[in-house]
């Protein structure tokens, strides 16, 4: 249909070259002709624009209106002189100029169909490349404005870092610091969250990549990490910020608390929906849970974060310690209204 539609937008041919494109025209009336001439015996009395009809719309569909009416007068004086009794004359008897009438009627619907079409196929292919610039110019303004708003929300988190070492006080200090990686984080969020093209970017291959970059920089690379995830959940951003942040906290937990004394071991995250419930969840085989843990009573800025993130999207969030070792964070989302 592509290579079809993109000839369709050339013709009419020759545009630039117009005294080729009446040759062509004078050459296809004049093989009407001869062909109308060869078939002649095998055509019972009449039928003079048999032949000249089909060269007359050819011309005009190739060619454009000008070549395709200088097609239909030539062709028209060579049925009348050569195919019309009295032949090899222009005489002017009533029949002659009825069917004269009829052959004039005929070409000019043809032709001028033949041009509406044309004129038509233009607009069409003009609004078609008005519209692929104005995505293509929306595509780079979205772009640019996710690079925009994700370098400025990790400004003011690199602000916030730089602020933090004019600071005596340690748990002033500690919370800056834990304020400007979450700000820096939910700026590499706001990036990856939609492709180049403007689509947002289904959970699966999103929290793959935020994953990726976590570990990027870590200097712990016997902690062995993987993502299993259902493909094609796609989340409003205001459901998608949040869950990305919290699987955020959660392997940030485990990198800072579960492996703090140890070089090896793994992570897992998981991603499921079933029986219309969306489930997170952050597992290591870490050091796990104090015994006196409480989610909701503890006074972590993260785990602060992480609660009142789950409260934001109405769902379930809970930490516990694994039955072998180590320790699982399970957020439980209802797959309704946050759906994008």
């Amino acid at each position: 249909m592509g290579v079809r539609r993109r000839a369709f937008g050339q013709l009419p041919l020759l545009r630039e070259r117009r005294a080729l494109a009446y040759a062509a025209v004078l050459l296809l009336s004049a093989i009407a002709w001869w062909v109308r001439w060869a078939l002649d015996p095998a055509f019972p009395p009449g039928f003079p624009y048999l032949t000249f009809f089909p060269a007359v719309i050819i011309s005009a569909f190739l060619f454009g209106r000008g070549p395709g009416t200088v097609s239909a007068i030539v062709c028209g004086l060579l049925a009348w002189y050569f195919f019309i009794p009295p032949v090899h004359t222009f005489d002017f008897e009533s029949r002659t100029l009825v069917a004269l009438g009829f052959y004039a009627g005929v070409v000019a619907v043809d032709i001028g169909l033949v041009d509406a079409m044309q004129r038509a196929n233009e607009r069409s292919s003009r609004l078609a490349a008005e519209q692929r610039q104005l995505a293509e110019r929306t595509e780079l303004l979205f772009h640019e404005l996710q690079h925009r708003v994700s370098n400025n929300i990790q400004m003011v988190g690199a602000m916030l870092s730089l602020q933090q070492r004019q600071i005596v006080d340690p748990i002033a200090r500690m919370v800056l610091t834990d304020a400007s990686t979450k700000l820096q984080l939910i700026g590499r969020i706001q990036r990856q969250l939609y492709s180049t093209t403007g689509e947002q970017v289904p959970l699966d291959i999103f929290l793959r990549d935020l994953m990726t970059d976590l570990f990027a920089a870590d200097s712990k690379p016997g902690i062995l990490h993987r993502i299993e995830a259902v493909p094609g959940i796609r989340l409003s951003p205001d459901a998608a910020i949040p869950l990305a942040l919290i699987m955020a906290e959660g392997i940030a937990n485990a990198m800072e608390h579960g492996f703090a004394d140890r070089e090896f071991g793994q992570l897992v995250v998981t991603l499921t929906l079933e029986d219309d419930i969306i489930e997170l969840r952050v597992i290591d085989d870490g050091a796990g849970l104090p015994p006196d843990f409480d989610l909701h009573r503890s006074d972590s800025l993260g785990l602060k974060l992480v609660r009142s993130l789950a409260k934001q999207m109405e769902a379930e969030i809970s930490i516990r310690n694994n039955r072998s070792s180590g320790a699982m964070l399970r957020l439980s989302l209802p797959n309704s209204a946050d759906q994008g």
